[in-house]
């Protein structure tokens, strides 16, 4: 995973909320919210005294354009690579976003600079918030499934910072400027061949009627996040959806080998530990990426999965889970076993040619990523 280069600390995300915020009832609140976020660091795309201030919607976009496409192609670069595919071997390109707004969509621009083959397939995905990382996986999953042995490259660019808005001041915009970060990743989802998770089943579930409680009012000045104070409790109603999808898959969601999982916060984990009957230490990648990134919407399940790959690969076989979670409510979750193969020749170890697998991207560049590949 990588990540802008301005850091932003939890002690300088309170020292500017109380100067932008001094006198408000809810200030108090909302400190001790941030403070229990368990956000440490965050990277952002401009200096903190850019960051804070707003020069109209129009300049944030273009800021969005210009950041996205110096920071995207040295990013896919490594994920292509340590897939070892080209771009020509690329079928279809899966763009996530939710903080800029392009269209054409980043996708065509991709594929006319970068060397990929006219006729690659375009899915972006703009509007699934922090679930969007999961969603692509499991797209990429459903097309490497219709198109056997096609290879899928995913790319999630997301600049919360540029959806900072001064004058929003209730608890929730509060908690929010002191919980997201700014991070593009990058992902391949081969379909054969590779080491990494091979991808075996995959669901989406919507809790029905809360699409209001994570949501942007789009207003002259942009994106302006609206979070309802209800979020926090939505494990309880779908953990029991990620245990049914486990049990139909012939799997205990209790006693997996490993967890990928969109950190939000650390309710979500903390409730999903006591709700799945699973150890903390489970959700250990998805707590560091937390700590050291801030919720990178889209891209924190591919930085989750990337500390798994460092920390040291789990052994053939080994079974897992990823979810992610967003505007809805979504939930986006799939279900594999890790594989160990080799990308050159085609073929897997242990699996069908058919079953997508991901793995990791190691990149180490300016704002990078994680790379998975079936």
């Amino acid at each position: 995973m990588n990540v802008p280069e301005h850091v932003l600390t939890m002690e300088e995300t309170l020292e500017f909320a109380e100067q932008a915020h001094a006198g408000k009832p809810q200030l108090a609140l909302a400190l001790r919210l941030i403070q229990n976020t368990g956000v440490l660091t965050r990277r952002v795309v401009q200096p903190l005294e850019k960051t804070l201030r707003h020069p109209g919607f129009e300049e944030r976009n273009r800021v969005y354009e210009v950041e996205s496409k110096k920071l995207c192609p040295r990013v896919i670069e490594q994920a292509l690579a340590n897939a070892e595919l080209h771009a020509r071997d690329i079928d279809a390109v899966i763009y996530v976003s939710c903080t800029g707004f392009l269209m054409p969509s980043p996708t065509a621009w991709l594929i006319n600079t970068m060397g990929f083959r006219p006729d690659t397939r375009q899915i972006p995905i703009a509007q699934l918030g922090c679930a969007a990382g999961g969603a692509a996986i499991n797209r990429a999953h459903d097309f490497c499934t219709a198109y056997p042995g096609s290879n899928v490259l995913i790319v999630s660019c997301e600049f919360c910072s540029l959806c900072y808005q001064p004058g929003d001041d209730s608890v929730g915009s509060l908690l929010s400027d002191g919980l997201f970060g700014d991070a593009v990743a990058a992902a391949v989802v081969r379909g054969s061949g590779g080491t990494g998770m091979a991808l075996e089943r995959n669901a989406s579930h919507l809790i029905p009627h809360t699409e209001d409680w994570i949501s942007y009012a789009v207003r002259a000045t942009g994106f302006h996040f609206r979070l309802d104070r209800r979020v926090p409790g939505t494990m309880e109603p779908l953990a029991p959806v990620l245990r049914d999808l486990a049990t139909r898959h012939g799997w205990d969601i209790g006693n997996l080998d490993f967890y990928i999982i969109h950190a939000g916060g650390p309710r979500i984990l903390d409730d999903l530990s006591k709700f799945l009957d699973v150890d903390q230490h489970a959700f250990r990648h998805s707590r560091a990426t937390l700590a050291e990134y801030g919720n990178i919407a889209s891209a924190v399940v591919l930085d989750a999965l990337r500390r798994l790959f460092e920390e040291g690969m789990p052994a053939p076989g080994a079974s897992g889970v990823i979810a992610g979670f967003g505007p809805g409510i979504t939930a986006e979750m799939a279900l594999g076993s890790w594989t160990c193969g080799t990308a050159r020749n085609g073929t897997r170890v242990g699996q069908a040619a058919s079953t997508p697998a991901l793995q990791r991207d190691l990149a180490r560049a300016t704002t990078g990523g994680t790379t998975w590949t079936a």
